[in-house]
């Protein structure tokens, strides 16, 4: 039979178990999110509120753009690697215009760093991988 004494340290070791796990799954799914996509419905959330927390480079694109189409694997495979250091954040101009007129967006693609809610640095165009990873180490 089970004293109210153990019966405590057990429910206290059961519920620190819990705790250590929704950490661990916390942290997991916010080290592991590597691209996301906004819109003018959530790009406070997704790209504001987040980079108070992790810089996010802005890709600003369309479907039908040859260079957005070039730039977007390069800038996807180098999010993977750079996995946890910023968030890559995808978003349509075609679809979230207000968001695009809010940053000025005249040209596609452009690519924005936002740090601590603001827009920190960026470049106009489907720049080399090489190109891309100088300014990465530059402006992070």
């Amino acid at each position: 039979m089970i004293n109210d004494r153990e019966e405590e340290k057990l429910l206290k070791k059961k519920m620190e178990e819990i705790r250590r796990r929704f950490a661990q799954k916390d942290e997991y799914i916010y080290e592991n999110e590597v691209e996301v996509e906004a819109s003018d419905d959530n790009f406070q959330e997704k790209v504001i509120e987040k980079s108070k927390k992790i810089p996010v480079l802005v890709d600003f694109y369309a479907d039908w753009c040859n260079s957005c189409r070039m730039l977007s694997p390069i800038l996807e495979k180098i999010a993977k690697e750079y996995n946890g250091k910023f968030v890559l954040a995808k978003v349509n101009v075609d679809d979230a215009q207000i968001t695009a007129s809010e940053f000025g967006i005249m040209s596609i693609p452009t690519v924005i760093l936002f740090k601590n809610g603001e827009p920190v640095d960026y470049f106009v165009g489907a720049l080399p991988e090489s190109q891309i990873r100088e300014w990465l180490k530059r402006v992070l």
